[in-house]
């Protein structure tokens, strides 16, 4: 070989060798990007940012959060399912996801097919609060009975139309055997700030999304609906413990990723998140929020999602809930 031959074939490999590098640097300062269907405010956007730098650490690239909400989250969930499955387009979703099918009659999307389930998370309380301005009841006994003497009087929010928030209040309202009106907001935040300014009365939320106006006295705990008390907030009763053994409501959370998703790239993924929400930081603020960390396997999330989708419809159709 030459020397000039040679001296040619080392620039080609060295620029083959730049070129590997500037690709991997690009992919590294690559964001990726979680597009959350739901509201700045809400409680998986609590979970999320609280888990942002973790899970930039844990990718290898900075973490982008992307709050969605239009239409419930279905506008946010059409995005979602519109991305490449790359890996570099992801969202958080709670149980919102798989009440939709039940009650919006057209989704512009496929729910569980046109996504990929990573992993179920976790879970986040849900209580039941009120305005204590509005309403002088202290417990559940006494706030049910005040359903009953003004039965359609008293207004209570929600995120959306369909949303797990709405279908939960409207479970307590069903198991108090009364009646109320629902006033759906875009999103959790609007809903609060209206609950705490006396629009409405009462409403359930994501524990993390209403826990310092709990504190602070803007808002009132009438009861968690949990089959425990969450040692976040240890005074505020469960309604099981209140008299009310059939309200105990499951408001999970879970990443997932558009169709397609190949398998590496899951297991990429389903290994970072599993790493942030082992952090030391993100566990203690996890802990402070009141969410239980049980991360299951991506084959357990597909499965969940189906058998989710089926305990929800059965539950919208008994609480009478009108696809719209």
């Amino acid at each position: 070989m030459t020397h000039s031959l040679f001296l040619r074939r080392a620039a080609l490999a060295a620029g083959a060798l730049w070129a590997l590098a500037g690709s991997a640097w690009a992919q590294a300062d690559r964001p990726v990007k979680f597009i959350l269907p739901n509201a700045t405010g809400s409680g998986v956007d609590a979970i999320t940012r609280a888990a942002q730098p973790a899970l930039a650490k844990a990718l290898g690239s900075p973490v982008v959060v992307d709050n969605q909400p239009g239409a419930g989250g279905v506008l946010g969930l059409q995005q979602l399912a519109r991305s490449a499955p790359d890996g570099f387009t992801l969202s958080v979703v709670s149980n919102n996801v798989v009440i939709f099918p039940s009650v919006i009659k057209q989704l512009p999307f496929d729910m569980p097919g046109d996504f990929t389930p990573i992993a179920v998370v976790g879970s986040t309380p849900v209580v039941l609060v009120v305005n204590p301005a509005k309403v002088p009841a202290q417990g559940s006994k006494e706030f049910a009975a005040l359903l009953k003497a003004r039965p359609g009087q008293l207004n209570y929010g929600s995120g959306g139309n369909g949303t797990i928030l709405h279908l939960a209040a409207e479970m307590y309202v069903d198991e108090a055997g009364a009646s109320a009106r629902h006033i759906p907001y875009k999103g959790v935040g609007p809903m609060v700030t209206d609950l705490i300014g006396g629009q409405i009365e009462f409403a359930t939320a994501a524990l993390p999304s209403v826990q310092g106006h709990i504190k602070s006295g803007a808002l009132r705990a009438i009861g968690v609906g949990a089959a425990q008390r969450t040692p976040a907030a240890p005074d505020i009763p469960t309604m099981v413990e209140q008299g009310m053994p059939g309200y105990v409501v499951d408001a999970w959370f879970a990443v997932i990723g558009p169709k397609g998703l190949s398998a590496a790239e899951v297991k990429r993924v389903h290994a970072a998140v599993v790493a942030a929400f082992g952090d030391a930081a993100v566990k203690e603020a996890m802990a402070r929020q009141g969410n239980v960390i049980q991360i299951g396997s991506p084959e357990a999330a597909q499965a969940f999602f189906k058998s989710e989708l089926a305990k929800y419809a059965r539950l919208v159709k008994k609480a009478g809930i009108e696809a719209q």
